[in-house]
């Protein structure tokens, strides 16, 4: 079947299904065998997009029966994209019923069928999903890491759909709601204003509730209440709209906190009753807990103490069964103050103690992530910013250079035109080189300050906190700062001595080693009484060559990992440098890369030879590189050996 039948079957079973809803059919249990006919018809085309899958099926959004029959058809005619979607809408139907554990699941599998079908829509909201559960679960490290690479995905994008734009609404949101958890209310907000005006151009009402609400916390905690309570009732509106019950008992239970705090007791009672008894018809534990502990702390502050009491364990039990801390916090905090002023100081001290042990928890977890995040957005936008003042000293270059053309083409005129048009050249050669160096620099830049490098990096570091492995976070930290301080000074400077150049090296795979649990063992073999103070060399030369040792040699090799680095001077003018590893060869290193879904494209080494290349210019000896396998006895692979001859001024380089 071609694109356009494809295109025509696809339009045809979308009436169709738009028919029969319109006309309740599948209200009907005896004309069950639409839907199933409809199944079948819509597996034959397998359409791609999450537009198309949803525009056909969001009818069953609810309907466990009819998405488990669609996953079960879609699995036997392995249609990836129709299981990714089915997995994600039982997850959700599992979320709602907070049975985590069993969403968690799904949304996986759910993300997993999307990276084998390479369908981007379906792995962001896959990604988002299972940020959603893990913040419920108040796993903020979880949470945190799904939604970042949720939006990273969709903002990298080439082509930005509805659906991606959605996403993108959807992960500031969370980003947002994770802020407000570490009580970065600014931070919070400014995500919130994000995510909403993508849902006010895609007219959302959904979004537009929840991003509402959202920031009528924010303004709740930062303690102007009637703004909150406008926001409260806007996302209300919103919700009333859309029929949303889910979306009615958040906004009730938050404004019956708000009037509790204006000890508008009268009216709190009224909103709260609301969202319980809404609650309760949903049998949505995660909305049901908060409004039991609110309605008991309403109480308390009645002096309805055994009232109160009684709520308050409720929705303690509830949190307890469901693991929801931060409610399970709450409970314990109202209750130690109820005991307190019933004279049952053991019973206030004990749950004061839970309400402390369980808030330090999760403010622990919380800083963690947080100064992480920092860190990470941090550099990025240090790199960021490099780069465009690099890009802006160019262009000062090239003005510069335009201008003093002109003067010079006006100033030799008459007697001096031929040697007028020979400078001229000159010039435009020397303007063509300096901007061929300029953009080399930063390319060079972006290529040493990988983000994922970055990233990385602090994700090993992370885990060593995470793992209370104090020193070695602390002697890896270090290392680290090191490292980009030197990177970002050797990036402002054409050459650097020898040792800076081989200091920076050393760093460099120290850190990298981390990854590698320290299995790399690496040596530098510098010649005796080699001046490497004296000696200028490209800044940053090396680097390309040693990523490539570790990440195409030595990475897929499982033990005995080597790296070994000689320097020494055959020639007075030239300084030789080699790079010999033990991996696997590049012959085995380019089918392994062969196989991989995600091609990278490298372009460390073609930069560094052009790098070289424009540094030679200077010098009446060119560079040299060689690149060589090696093999032992037997003809079987045994590394990988770089040689690099680098042309250096004319002088004595070695001691005497």
């Amino acid at each position: 079947m071609n694109k356009k039948d494809k295109s025509i079957a696809y339009k045809y079973l979308i009436l169709v299904t738009f028919f029969l809803i319109a006309n309740n059919t599948f209200a009907n249990p005896s004309l069950d065998s639409l839907f199933t006919n409809q199944v079948k018809n819509f597996i034959k085309v397998k359409p791609k997009t999450y537009k198309q899958i949803d525009s056909a099926f969001s009818f069953i959004r609810n309907d466990t029966l009819r998405i488990r029959y669609l996953l079960n058809k879609s699995q036997k005619a392995n249609y990836l994209e129709g299981e990714s979607y089915a997995l994600n809408k039982i997850g959700i139907i599992y979320r709602s019923n907070s049975k985590y554990k069993e969403s968690l699941l799904l949304h996986k599998q759910a993300l997993d069928q999307a990276e084998k079908a390479d369908n981007l829509e379906l792995q962001i909201i896959s990604l988002n999903m299972l940020g959603v559960v893990n913040r419920r679960l108040d796993l903020i490290r979880n949470a945190l890491d799904y939604h970042t690479q949720a939006l990273d995905l969709a903002e990298t994008a080439s082509a930005q759909t509805d659906v991606l734009k959605k996403s993108i609404a959807v992960s500031r949101n969370s980003l947002g709601n994770i802020y407000l958890a570490l009580k970065q209310y600014d931070l919070a907000l400014d995500q919130f204003n994000h995510s909403l005006i993508i849902e006010e151009e895609l007219n959302n009402y959904l979004g537009l509730a929840i991003n509402y609400h959202n920031i009528g916390y924010v303004l709740e905690h930062k303690g102007l209440l009637n703004e909150a309570l406008v926001s409260y009732n806007t996302s209300l509106e919103y919700n009333n709209k859309i029929n949303s019950d889910i979306g009615r008992v958040i906004c009730n239970n938050s404004k019956g906190v708000v009037y509790i705090k204006q000890k508008n007791y009268k009216e709190a009672h009224k909103v709260l009753h609301s969202a319980l008894k809404t609650a309760l018809k949903l049998n949505d534990n995660y909305h049901l807990a908060p409004v039991y502990i609110n309605l008991g702390w309403l109480q308390f502050k009645e002096k309805h103490y055994d009232k109160s009491e009684a709520n308050l364990k409720k929705g303690l039990e509830i949190s307890k069964d469901y693991k929801l801390i931060s409610s399970e916090s709450d409970a314990y905090k109202y209750l130690s103050e109820l005991y307190e002023l019933k004279d049952d100081h053991k019973k206030a001290i004990e749950y004061y103690k839970e309400h402390v042990s369980i808030d330090q928890t999760l403010i622990n977890e919380r800083n963690l992530q947080y100064v992480n995040d920092l860190i990470i957005k941090y550099e990025s936008e240090k790199k960021t910013n490099r780069i465009k003042e690099l890009a802006n000293e160019n262009e000062i270059v090239k003005l510069r250079l335009e201008k003093n053309r002109r003067i010079l083409l006006l100033s030799i005129a008459g007697a001096f035109l031929i040697f007028g048009i020979i400078y001229i050249l000159n010039r435009q050669r020397r303007l063509k080189s300096e901007k061929q160096i300029i953009t080399l620099e930063q390319d060079m830049l972006r290529n040493q300050m990988n983000p994922h490098f970055i990233f990385n990096t602090l994700n090993s570091i992370k885990l060593y906190i995470i793992n209370n492995e104090k020193e070695n976070a602390v002697y890896y930290l270090n290392k680290f700062s090191k490292l980009i301080r030197k990177i970002l000074v050797a990036s402002t400077e054409k050459t650097i001595s020898l040792e800076e150049e081989i200091d920076t090296m050393k760093l460099y795979l120290n850190i990298e080693n981390i990854r590698f649990d320290n299995e790399i063992n690496y040596h530098f073999k510098i010649e005796e009484g080699l001046k490497t103070e004296a000696i200028q060399v490209p800044s940053l030369i090396l680097q390309p060559f040693l990523e490539n040792a570790l990440w195409h040699g030595l990475s897929s090799k499982a033990e005995n990992k080597k790296i070994r680095i000689e320097v020494f001077q055959p020639k007075h003018n030239a300084i030789t440098i080699t790079i010999t590893d033990n991996g696997i060869g590049r012959v085995a290193s380019r089918k392994i890369k062969k196989q991989k879904t995600l091609k990278r494209k490298s372009v460390g080494i073609s930069l560094t030879k052009e790098r070289l290349a424009n540094y030679s210019n200077r010098f009446s000896n060119n560079y040299y590189l060689e690149i060589e396998d090696l093999y032992d006895r037997n003809s079987q692979v045994a590394g990988t050996k770089v040689t690099i001859e680098i042309p250096i001024e004319s002088s004595k380089s070695k001691s005497a």
